[in-house]
């Protein structure tokens, strides 16, 4: 019998579903298509995006000087998160293998293409390349570590969390111990074949 607690689940899933298609049905409106993960704009959509782009000179303009003076520290940030995507893809890459799980493709969660946008600037362009690339790394990250939780330990926390990744749900509440050893194997036997569970 269905829980309440899956019911929610389910509606949950449904309105991420309706979302994504709101999404698809803008695409339509603002006048481009993807063609093997490339944008491409029809031309008067491009021809009003050009119109639209302020000049870098504008922009840094009426930058704060203390916003400027704080670019190095966001960009020095790259190394750290370069070392991550170097790290967690190296350890999915020699154990999901040995564990039995599914590994995580990283194109699914990192997408870098807000550069096809004339309306921005080059800076603008970077910034939102970066951007996309750090935080796509995050939830690339996050999906590899919840597979590994869901393997080892899919145990909900004692207490409320500001956010979740979207295998815990199936984890068993705190404290039940025998809802713990009946689903456990269960849900490793699940990662082999496993899909990225739906998303927003």
């Amino acid at each position: 019998m269905e829980t309440q607690r899956q019911k929610i689940i389910q509606r949950i899933h449904e309105l991420q579903d309706a979302l994504k298609d709101e999404i698809e049905e803008r695409r339509a409106e603002f006048r481009y298509r993807v063609e093997q993960r490339r944008v491409v704009f029809e031309e008067d959509m491009r021809r009003s995006h050009r119109e639209a782009r302020e000049s870098l000179r504008s922009f840094l303009s009426r930058a704060r000087p203390m916003v400027i003076l704080t670019a190095p520290v966001i960009y020095s940030l790259i190394i750290p998160f370069a070392l991550l995507d170097l790290f967690v893809s190296i350890y999915q890459a020699i154990c999901f293998p040995v564990y039995g799980i599914a590994k995580v493709r990283r194109g699914d969660y990192i997408a870098i293409d807000r550069q096809h946008l004339a309306y921005l600037n080059g800076l603008q362009k970077l910034n939102c390349t970066y951007c996309g690339y750090c935080n796509g790394l995050v939830e690339y990250v996050r999906e590899v570590a919840s597979r590994t939780e869901q393997y080892w330990c899919p145990i909900k926390h004692s207490r409320r969390l500001a956010d979740t990744h979207a295998r815990y749900d199936r984890f068993t509440d705190f404290g039940d111990a025998e809802g713990y050893r009946s689903t456990w194997m269960k849900l490793r036997d699940e990662m082999a074949n496993d899909q990225p569970p739906k998303q927003g």
